[in-house]
């Protein structure tokens, strides 16, 4: 399932970013923004997974919720 969410960048950005789709490096911004966010987020794996074990493990010394 697709979602559709709103996002607010800089200028600059977006220009760069429209650049690319008009050179024909990427077919629109929908592929160009789905291909950013994987990639963050594969190249972050490591460091929120740790973040989540951190946080589960505070919960389980301290009780917390």
């Amino acid at each position: 399932m697709d979602a559709i969410i709103e996002a607010k960048i800089p200028e600059q950005l977006l220009n760069q970013a429209k650049a690319m789709v008009q050179e024909g490096w990427i077919s629109d911004l929908n592929s160009l923004m789905s291909e950013a966010i994987r990639r963050y987020i594969e190249s972050h794996q490591s460091q929120i997974t740790e973040s989540f074990i951190q946080e589960d493990v505070q919960w389980g010394l301290h009780g917390e919720d």
